[in-house]
C-alpha cells in the first residue's frame, strides 16, 4: 500500500503513541523510522526502568518560548491517563522519588505495550526506513489547494493525508539523533528556534579542576539555584568530567553560557547551631558530620576558602564575621560552568520548532494544513522525573485525534 491517512516519521514516544491514536479513530496509519529498533530512548531511559511519567505533571514544569503552549495537550491527555494505559497492560510499576514512577521490571515493557497498541488499532510500521524527499501534492484543479503530502523513502514512495512530524531531537546522537524534523519545518516554512543541550551535566573551567576532580563519586543532597532564581533540592554529584546528579541535570535547562550556578551545601544557621550544640569541636571535624569528608577538605583548598583567611579551629574561637563569611560559602558555593557535556550525554533538546506555529490543541502547523509537529522536535522540554515523557504522550496523544 503506498497511499495512507496518515504517515507518522519517528517511533519514538510521541509517534508511538500518534499513531496507535489515529489507528484506532479507523485512519489508516503507516509509521516510518529510520532506526532498525524502534524505541531506542524509551529503552534506555531511567536506568532501563523508564520513567515514564509523573504523579506532578504540570505546566509549569515545562520550558516554552509561550509558557502557555503545554496546557491544552496536559490537560487533554494526563499522567493518570498513561497510567491507565499501563496498569490496563498490567505492567507493575513503583514510584521512586519526587512522583516519579518507573517499570519495576523493564522499560522494554512501555515499548510492547505502545507497539500492542499500534497492533491492534491496525498501525503498519516500516524501521530502517531513510526518508529522502517530501513534498505536498496539489489538486489537479486547484494548484493552491494541498491535497496531502508525498513521502519517498530510499525503496519506494508514499501518499498521505496527514503528515505527522515526530523525528525528536539532538539529543543522544549514538541513538540516531537528527536535525531531520528542524529542517523539515524549515523547508515548510516554520520558524525554528536556536537548540541547545538540556538535562545535562555541567564541565568544569580549568580553574576549577584541580580541587574538584579528585571528588568524583561524591554525591551529597544540595539547593542549586540559577541565575534567574530557578532552584531545585537535588543531588549533586562530583564526576571525572565536572558536576552532574539530578540537581545540575534539571538547573542545566534554566543555565546560560558563562553565568554561575549557586550550591546550598548547607542552609544558613547550621553553623551557628553546631557552635552551640559543639562548640569545642574543630571547624572540619564539624564539616565532616555534615558533608562529605572528602568534599570538606577540598573545600579548604579552594581559593575563595582561603581567601578569606580562615582557619581551622574550635567553633567557639569563631567571631561573628567569620561565621558570616563560612555560612556564605557553604550556603552560596558559586562555580561558573565551563560548559556543557552537549548533546552527546544530555537527555533533551531545548529549542526547536516554534510553538506559535502550531495549534496547541492539535499540534498542527497554523500555515501548512495537515502538518503536524509533535515530542521533542518542539520548543517544549519538561524537568527531569518522566516530565518529558508525559509531553510525548500527551502531545501524541491529542495529534492522533486531529490528523
Amino acid at each position: 500500500m503506498r497511499s495512507w491517512d496518515v504517515i507518522v516519521l519517528g517511533a519514538g514516544a510521541a509517534g508511538l503513541m500518534c499513531a496507535a491514536e489515529a489507528a484506532k479513530r479507523g485512519r489508516r496509519v503507516l509509521l516510518l523510522d529510520h532506526a532498525k529498533r524502534i524505541g531506542g530512548k524509551i529503552l534506555m531511559s531511567g536506568g532501563g526502568r523508564c520513567n515514564f511519567t509523573n504523579y506532578h505533571i504540570e505546566p509549569s514544569a515545562y520550558l516554552c518560548q509561550n509558557p502557555h503552549f503545554v496546557k491544552s495537550a496536559l490537560a487533554r491527555y494526563t499522567q493518570w491517563d498513561f497510567i491507565g494505559m499501563v496498569e490496563k497492560h498490567a505492567i507493575p510499576y513503583h514510584e521512586k522519588t519526587l512522583g516519579q514512577l518507573f517499570c519495576d521490571e523493564s522499560a522494554q515493557d512501555i515499548i510492547d505495550m505502545l507497539l500492542k497498541e499500534c497492533k491492534d488499532a491496525g498501525v503498519t510500521i516500516s524501521t530502517r526506513a531513510q526518508i529522502g524527499q517530501i513534498e505536498r501534492l496539489r489538486s489537479n484543479d486547484d494548484a493552491s489547494e494541498a491535497e496531502g503530502f508525498s513521502v519517498a523513502t530510499a525503496s519506494d514512495t508514499y501518499t498521505c493525508q496527514s503528515l505527522v512530524v515526530a523525528t525528536g531531537g539532538l539529543s543522544m546522537p549514538k541513538l540516531g539523533a537528527t536535525p531531520f524534523g528542524y529542517q523539515l519545518a524549515e523547508q515548510f516554512g516554520l520558524k525554528v528556534l536556536p537548540t541547545r543541550a538540556g538535562l545535562v551535566p555541567f564541565t568544569l573551567q580549568p580553574v576549577d579542576k584541580a580541587t574538584l576532580e579528585p571528588l568524583a563519586g561524591v554525591s551529597l543532597p544540595v539547593v542549586a539555584t540559577s541565575e534567574d532564581g530557578t532552584r531545585f533540592s537535588e543531588n549533586l554529584l562530583f564526576t571525572h568530567r565536572g558536576l552532574s546528579g539530578p540537581a545540575v541535570l534539571q538547573i542545566s535547562s534554566y543555565w546560560q553560557a558563562g553565568e554561575q550556578v549557586l550550591f546550598e551545601l548547607l542552609p544558613v544557621g547550621k553553623l551557628a547551631q553546631g557552635i552551640k550544640d559543639h562548640p569545642n569541636q574543630e571547624l572540619k571535624t564539624w564539616l565532616g558530620h555534615q558533608l562529605p569528608k572528602r568534599l570538606v577538605e577540598a573545600l579548604f583548598l579552594r581559593e575563595e576558602w582561603t581567601s578569606t583567611h580562615i582557619t581551622n579551629k574550635p567553633l567557639k574561637q569563631y567571631v561573628p564575621k567569620e561565621i558570616a563569611a563560612i555560612e556564605q560559602l557553604l550556603s552560596a558555593w558559586a562555580i561558573k560552568p565551563g560548559g556543557s557535556e552537549g548533546y552527546r550525554t544530555a537527555e533533551v533538546t531545548l529549542g526547536g520548532v516554534d510553538t506559535d506555529e502550531l495549534s496547541s490543541k492539535t499540534m498542527m502547523a497554523k500555515k501548512v494544513p495537515n502538518l503536524y509537529f509533535i515530542g521533542e522536535v518542539v520548543d517544549v522540554t519538561g524537568w527531569l522525573g518522566g516530565y518529558n515523557f508525559q509531553w510525548a504522550w500527551s502531545a501524541g496523544w491529542c495529534a492522533g485525534q486531529a490528523v
